[in-house]
């Protein structure tokens, strides 16, 4: 069954951004396109941080799928700190079957390895990346760590989501909304 939002929470669908002073080493300079995020709790995936310990040609191999057709420069991602060894791809809306979760019109989220098969077919979506693990927030956990400025957050499009320029993607997520990085600090200021 294919799951079409209703209506789309306050952050479901942009990029969250993490602020200088974001105290958890995990997130520092991260960006998070937010798949989900309600009263009950939030979920989203890192998009500039490779995973490192494992190849993509290597994950097809333990998941018993032909890589003849997988993009050569395919890379597997850090998702996030939550169930490291859960896949996630997200991907363009140009690939939905069950078990896809369309997000908006433009992003969408498969996690079955049928979207790895396809993709080695050429039969995948035009854009995509693939995440290992997934970053989760509790009941009102993530509302409370942007309050005490932990995160800013912005328009997600597809540049910042599947580009594989990951060394400039929390740049230039800052950018977009207008921030300039010298305004921001890692210290709290005090009046």
């Amino acid at each position: 069954m294919i799951s079409r939002p209703t209506q789309a929470p306050y952050l479901t669908g942009q990029m969250l951004i993490a602020m200088p002073q974001m105290g958890d080493p995990r997130f520092q300079r991260t960006l998070i396109f937010m798949c989900a995020h309600s009263a009950e709790s939030a979920m989203g995936l890192v998009v500039n941080k490779p995973f490192g310990s494992i190849t993509f040609p290597d994950l097809l191999e333990q998941l018993n799928i032909d890589p003849t057709g997988a993009p050569p420069d395919a890379q597997v991602h850090y998702g996030g700190p939550v169930e490291n060894g859960r896949g996630f791809v997200l991907h363009t809306t140009d690939y939905v079957r069950d078990g896809t979760m369309v997000i908006d019109d433009t992003f969408a989220l498969t996690a079955t390895v049928d979207i790895l098969r396809a993709i080695c077919e050429g039969t995948g979506p035009r854009q995509w990346r693939l995440c290992l693990g997934y970053a989760g927030w509790g009941a009102g956990q993530l509302d409370a760590e942007i309050q005490a400025n932990g995160w800013l957050h912005c328009d997600a499009d597809e540049m910042l989501a599947f580009d594989r320029d990951l060394d400039t993607k929390w740049e230039r997520a800052i950018a977009k909304i207008g921030v300039s990085l010298h305004l921001l600090s890692a210290e709290a200021g005090h009046a």
